[in-house]
């Protein structure tokens, strides 16, 4: 029986979602008619669309529906920006109606991305993601959920997530694409596609889809691979620095594993000599055909956003000794691709009363297609997550034949699987999958791929390369894991100790998690599912050959992981620096943290704010998570301001950073010089110096041959090259890595990567000087051609902007059709690896590609006095008045008001939807 949508109890019941101001109705009604038009004229179909249709996917918000299998009634109740806040008697319920609501608001999002991490694509959108759906078929995310719902996941888990399959597809139930989403509408144009039901195992394969995004250093892995076609191992060691632990404070500053106990503890002493060997071995790298695979990379995260080092967040939480409501307060903002909807889902689930059958009263920021809350708070305590960045995948060189693969001196078989993947409009694709005992073979996916390792750099001991090594992937999330039961003992627990033993569980992906409670304890723990390798670092592949490599078979034990409760310093400082000092603990957590510039900012803040008594005040954590300074502007200013230049048009711009505070505001000239000027020292000392696997695609270099390269010039030795990686992950990327590069030559005035390439002879440079000289001249003639001759109307916001697309029709579709479902430009302050991290990577431009997806402000034990905001809207819809209505107030740094309490959701509802049996 499809949901009945009909109203009752003289309720209004439209679609529409109830009253609304008469300014934001014609909004609505001129974004509907723009869209009628995008759909007739864009997609050239010559259809006529009503109003009326393109209405028919509107979510009813209120008046009656009824659901079957619900126990007793539930109401919805949203705010005046559709947030919505769900009361109900038993935990099935609640879930139940969680799913319907947010297919009500988001199915579109939610069925793109189930379609993502199973592999399928194509059903939807035809043969240009057969790729895509091959490589991610060959990682098995789909595959591995499913073994984590039938063998690992508690019952009580399973049954919320059914609950929630059950809600979903009472929504979906008797309603066609149309009446879902107008994507559904404008797909049919092409594809005779329909909506299938919702499975418990759609929600639990998106956490490898979030697991992806934050795995860690692989890209690492692959470019310090790719490096070695033209630069030494110290030049290399040189762009990939040691952590600053002198100048960035890590996380946990104390403790050590006890040697009485074996668990870590945060008082203990650490001895000396227990730090992790970093010796790698004699194997190890790939040559640039490992470019092929950082190029389907580059695909995969075509719906999540760019693997890179902005890609992370902050969070933060201080006791209540040092601020004003004398309770603590917890801040989070995690930083991620710009999405249309935005990743997250703003949502309040309540028990009328918290009992053994109904368990829930809890509020924060959920993903549509998952059920619980992501982050947030309950009635007892909050939490927040940023990446910890634990290097969790390898990659192995594999000497494959045509029986199998070697393995210590005999060939072992693969363990195959084959796939069928199903394309619109086209014949289905067959692949088939082989697996080593290190994982997937990736390197079967790419015909390029086939060659990787044909002239690797390995000792005398490898096996004969003969027509290549085949290139497998060791990943923690292909293993099934207990994530999905964290998530609700989170929204469940009611103490550290509770917190904990749901932190055990959040084994990928690996998070810092913050936390803080209403009897006035902060904390921090550090969960994972963290591979103890038997040799070697992770930063480089390793030989899949020799059982001398590869993992243990067991991780680090939960209880040696670094964890803290009510620190003497009475702060909690997490955003990807590292976690604990290396030299100290005698696990390999990762070589390649973050560098650690946002969290000494914020550690600075909080220490400047508390001196002398001060105390901090949820609008001073506000305040702070809008801070734009730049720390590399800080260490360079002064420098460019010695030199000297003799032409007048660059002297004028070099006068703007007179008097500059490094603030990285929208409307600054300065900060817009500035950061071209650190774009053009990236670009002259070490870009045009990298192979060009890693330059941006289409900017092309007649440079030094590479080893083992092709024809060369004789007369002048040189060869034409042109680069191949997206400019969202190319390199040099301007990220604090390069902050700590630039940090660590500037006492080195004469040093060769000052030294232009002996080709560039326009650029010609001999020391730092005459460098920055350079590239103050080259940005000043960039700005000049992008924003104008006049400096007086530069500013850093006209350069780096923010567009939101829609992540599929947005990015693919007509051109009115995407003008239709996008947003903006809005104009951004902020920067690269700011507190607030709009980021940009420098070797591919100035447009914003992460952002903080979303920022909270809790208010530990006064709960509705917390405060948050959404980087889009509630509603996915693009003509909803709640699509982006949270963006001005996001760009501004403005927070909403939080209502969690009954009295206080109460006064902030303007819509009301009962669910009844």
């Amino acid at each position: 029986m499809p949901a009945n949508t009909t109203a009752s109890s003289g309720s209004t019941g439209t679609a529409g979602g109830g009253p609304h101001k008469k300014k934001k109705g014609r909004r609505a009604r001129l974004i509907v008619l723009v869209l009628v038009l995008a759909l007739v004229a864009g997609v050239g179909y010559g259809t006529y669309w009503s109003v009326s249709t393109v209405r028919a996917s509107y979510p009813q918000t209120n008046g009656t529906v009824h659901l079957d299998g619900l126990d007793g009634s539930v109401e919805v109740k949203r705010d005046s920006y559709g947030i919505p806040q769900i009361y109900a008697d038993s935990d099935a319920d609640l879930f139940r109606a969680q799913g319907f609501v947010q297919a009500q608001d988001r199915f579109w999002e939610m069925d793109v991305r189930r379609h993502m991490t199973a592999g399928r694509l194509s059903e939807m959108f035809g043969s240009g993601q057969v790729e895509t759906d091959s490589f991610l078929r060959t990682l098995g995310w789909r595959k591995v959920a499913q073994e984590e719902y039938d063998t690992v996941l508690s019952d009580e888990t399973k049954k919320n997530l059914q609950s929630y399959a059950d809600g979903v597809n009472a929504y979906l139930e008797g309603r066609d694409g149309k009446d879902i989403s107008v994507e559904y509408a404008a797909l049919g144009f092409t594809n005779d596609y329909k909506p299938t039901e919702w499975t418990p195992v759609d929600s639990v394969a998106w956490l490898k889809a979030m697991a992806w995004d934050l795995r860690g250093n692989m890209q690492d892995e692959i470019d310090r691979s790719l490096m070695t076609s033209r630069l030494d191992a110290k030049q290399i060691q040189d762009l990939y620095p040691a952590y600053p632990y002198d100048k960035h404070e890590p996380i946990v500053g104390e403790g050590a594993i006890s040697p009485a106990t074996g668990k870590f503890d945060p008082e203990a002493a650490p001895s000396d000599g227990t730090g992790s060997s970093t010796a790698q071995g004699a194997t190890e790298g790939l040559t640039s055909q490992l470019g092929a695979l950082s190029d389907t990379l580059d695909e995969i995260p075509a719906l999540l956003g760019p693997n890179g080092t902005g890609i992370g967040s902050n969070s933060w939480v201080v006791s209540g000794k040092y601020t004003t409501t004398g309770k603590p307060l917890l801040a989070n903002d995690p930083h991620l691709a710009p999405q249309l909807p935005s990743l997250w889902y703003q949502m309040g689930l309540h028990c009328r009363a918290v009992s053994a059958t109904c368990k829930y009263d809890t509020a924060g920021y959920t993903f549509s297609g998952m059920p619980g809350v992501i982050i947030g708070h309950n009635q007892d305590i909050a939490w927040g997550f940023t990446n910890l960045g634990a290097d969790v995948t390898d990659l192995f060189l594999e000497k494959v034949s045509g029986d199998g693969y070697l393995y210590d001196g005999k060939v072992k078989p693969f363990v195959t699987r084959e796939e069928t993947i199903k394309v619109a409009g086209g014949k289905s694709r067959h692949i088939t999958v082989r697996e080593t005992n290190n994982g997937p073979l990736v390197s079967d996916r790419s015909g390029e791929l086939e060659k990787v390792g044909q002239k690797a750099p390995v000792s005398n001991a490898a096996p004969d390369r003969a027509d290549g090594y085949g290139v497998a992937l060791k990943w923690t999330a292909l293993e099934p894991g207990h994530s999905m039961d964290a998530v609700f003992e989170l929204n469940r627990a009611k103490d550290f100790t509770t917190f904990r033993k749901a932190a055990e569980h959040f084994e990928v992906p690996s998070q810092n998690l913050i936390y803080a409670d209403t009897k006035g304890h902060i904390g921090y723990q550090a969960p994972g599912k963290i591979p103890v390798r038997r040799s070697g670092d992770g930063t480089l592949p390793s030989p899949g050959w020799s059982s001398s490599y590869g993992w243990k078979k067991d991780p680090v034990p939960f209880d040696e992981l670094p964890y803290e409760y009510d620190p003497e310093r009475g702060y909690i400082v997490t955003a990807n620096q590292a976690v604990i000092d290396e030299d100290t603990y005698p696990h390999l957590l990762t070589k390649d943290w973050g560098y650690g510039s946002r969290s000494q900012r914020i550690n600075d803040l909080i220490k400047s704010k508390t001196k002398g008594g001060g105390k901090i005040s949820t609008e001073d954590m506000q305040k702070m998570q809008m801070d734009n300074t730049s720390e590399i502007a800080a260490l360079l200013v002064p420098e460019l301001m010695k030199i000297n230049i003799s032409d007048k048009n660059i002297r004028e711009a070099q006068k703007l950073l007179e008097g500059w505070d490094y603030t990285q505001e929208a409307d600054s000239a300065a900060a817009a010089y500035f950061n071209a000027v650190w774009r053009n020292i990236l670009k002259l000392a070490f870009g045009d110096k990298l192979p060009k696997e890693m330059r941006v695609e289409g900017e092309c270099l007649n440079v030094p041959p590479a080893k083992s390269s092709g024809p060369v010039d004789e007369q002048n030795r040189l060869v034409r090259e042109c680069g191949q990686r997206d400019p969202d992950s190319a390199q040099p990327d301007g990220g604090d890595r390069w902050y700590q590069v630039v940090a660590n030559l500037m006492e080195k005035p004469d040093s060769d990567w000052w030294k232009a390439p002996a080709n560039r002879k326009d650029k010609a440079t001999e020391n730092r000087e005459e460098l920055f000289a350079r590239a103050m001249e080259d940005a000043r003639w960039e700005l000049t051609a992008k924003l104008g001759k006049d400096i007086t109307t530069w500013s850093w916001g006209r350069l780096h902007q923010l567009t939101l697309k829609n992540q599929t029709l947005g990015t693919e579709g007509p051109g009115l059709l995407q003008r239709a479902l996008n947003r903006g430009p809005w104009n951004l302050g902020g920067g690269e690896a700011a507190v607030n991290a709009t980021g940009w990577n420098a070797a591919g431009g100035y447009e914003v590609v992460w952002v903080p997806s979303m920022r909270m402000v809790v208010n530990v034990g006064d709960w509705d006095k917390s405060r948050w905001i959404n980087l889009t809207g509630a509603s996915g819809h693009a003509f909803s008045a709640h699509y982006t209505d949270q963006t001005d107030k996001w760009v501004n740094g403005e927070l909403l008001d939080w209502s969690f309490g009954t009295n206080a959701v109460a006064g902030a509802t303007k819509d009301t939807l009962t669910l009844k049996p």
